[in-house]
């Protein structure tokens, strides 16, 4: 990459094959100068997209198979989705290949892969994070959570390792956390945490190593029922922008927190380029960090894409390459924030029967075409085209539930308000057996007696 000079990808390989993933193919692939976004396995619903060509068979875990996919279409830039992927090292394979890739190396995306380590670098760095401990041995893990319970804090406790979401068990009894320090012992490394009390948001930031800039602030919903009930789950939905936290205030967050994490793992020898999650608690005391991930949040994700007024491509590229800020500023980009249309968005995601646990697979969907006629944005996160005689090639086969999270239905409107109101109605026309949903994503940002 030439310095001083804006470089627009014409390649792009994407690996992975959620509705996050789904989501940034759909925006990269409308970029100018973009040719062909490949997905790495994507879906039938990706290909779909215009100027989107899906490579099935690449295996996301396999370094020698994402180079040979990104060697064999001449890709000018490989864009890791997943946090599988990065921990399992593709980013590693790609770059001692030569191949530009956004998306950490295995030892700084250990951020994301141990809790622990993401306490040790917030400390290290100056970033606020709750009180917490990380113990091998259960007995350690209780007598620490004892002493929170009997300091009157609460107890959050946390697998170790990566857990799609789910690996978190908030507790409101001391017998509640040593039960999950039981459960969560089986995976290994414990971590239990004083409980923080307050809205949650989430800051991503497109990171080079050194620099950083954000995305719209966001929120999560990450309980399976209405009023944060049920267990956690990768994420039941989200919204942007936030009321309690504009997107101008990601100025002083990205300060606070992204810039002293990218220096301490750069002391280290890992630089950090990719996308760095801040999950933050809004506590009375000032934001604090809860977790960091190394790749773009899902289902944030699908509600932040459509807010972008910027091409990701040439961004996503510079990162890759240590030099963000040079393709941010020919892009009229002057400060730490990427531009964004006059637009909410509120994304709400409809899960598979079963799940968290064992979602059912197989049953047909209805309905997504005329979410999609009244104006809706509809990511897929586990679907699959029936394929009968070929019509799956053909593109007229019925979708069917495939994982665990199968669509994301997206909003827009001038509003929360507005916005909410497209994406619950969008939601309503889609059906299958034992579809799961939240009805109140991004309620709280509703002033009342506003239309929903």
């Amino acid at each position: 990459m030439s310095a001083g000079r804006l470089v627009m990808p014409t390649r792009i390989l994407l690996v992975g094959s959620g509705a996050r993933e789904h989501a940034l193919a759909w925006k990269l692939s409308g970029e100018p100068g973009v040719n062909t976004v490949y997905v790495a396995p994507g879906t039938d619903a990706m290909a779909a997209e215009p100027r989107v060509q899906r490579l099935p068979d690449v295996d996301p875990l396999d370094g020698a198979s994402v180079v040979a996919a990104a060697r064999a279409v001449a890709a000018e830039l490989v864009v890791i989705g997943p946090e599988a992927p990065l921990a399992a090292g593709v980013a590693d394979a790609l770059e001692v290949a030569g191949i530009a890739v956004f998306g950490p190396t295995i030892d700084a995306a250990r951020i994301e892969a141990s809790k622990a380590f993401c306490h040790e670098i917030a400390r290290a760095a100056g970033v606020p994070m709750a009180r917490a401990g990380a113990f091998t041995s259960t007995r350690e893990a209780g007598l620490f959570a004892r002493e929170l319970a009997g300091d009157g804090r609460g107890i959050v406790v946390k697998a170790d390792g990566l857990a799609a979401g789910k690996g978190v068990t908030v507790c409101e009894t001391l017998d509640q956390a040593i039960a999950a320090i039981e459960t969560s012992a089986r995976a290994g490394m414990i971590v239990v945490e004083e409980r923080l009390i307050g809205p949650e948001a989430s800051l991503i930031a497109l990171c080079d190593g050194r620099d950083a800039l954000a995305l719209p602030i966001a929120r999560d919903h990450k309980r399976l029922g209405d009023g944060d009930t049920g267990p956690n789950t990768g994420g039941m939905g989200a919204y942007s922008p936030l009321p309690d936290l504009p997107d101008d205030a990601a100025d002083g967050l990205i300060a606070r927190f992204h810039r002293p994490i990218l220096a301490e793992l750069a002391r280290r020898g890992t630089p950090f380029r990719g996308a760095l999650y801040a999950g933050l608690m809004l506590t009375a005391d000032g934001p604090v960090l809860l977790e960091c991930n190394a790749r773009f949040g899902d289902p944030e994700t699908q509600a932040i894409v459509p807010r972008l007024a910027a091409a990701l491509g040439p961004l996503l590229l510079a990162a890759a390459h240590g030099r963000l800020l040079e393709a941010a500023r020919p892009l009229g980009i002057q400060g730490t924030r990427l531009p964004v249309l006059p637009i909410t968005t509120v994304g709400v995601v409809l899960a598979a029967s079963g799940y968290p646990d064992t979602p059912r697979r197989g049953d047909e969907i209805a309905g997504i075409d005329r979410a999609t006629a009244g104006g809706a944005l509809v990511f897929h996160g586990g679907t699959a085209r029936e394929d009968h005689g070929g019509t799956a090639a053909r593109g007229d086969g019925a979708y069917r539930t495939a994982g665990g999270r199968i669509l994301t239905v997206v909003g827009r409107g001038p509003d929360h308000a507005a916005a909410r109101a497209v994406a619950e109605s969008a939601a309503d026309l889609i059906t299958f057996d034992g579809l799961q949903r939240r009805h109140d994503i991004g309620a709280d940002a509703v002033p009342v007696g506003a239309a929903s």
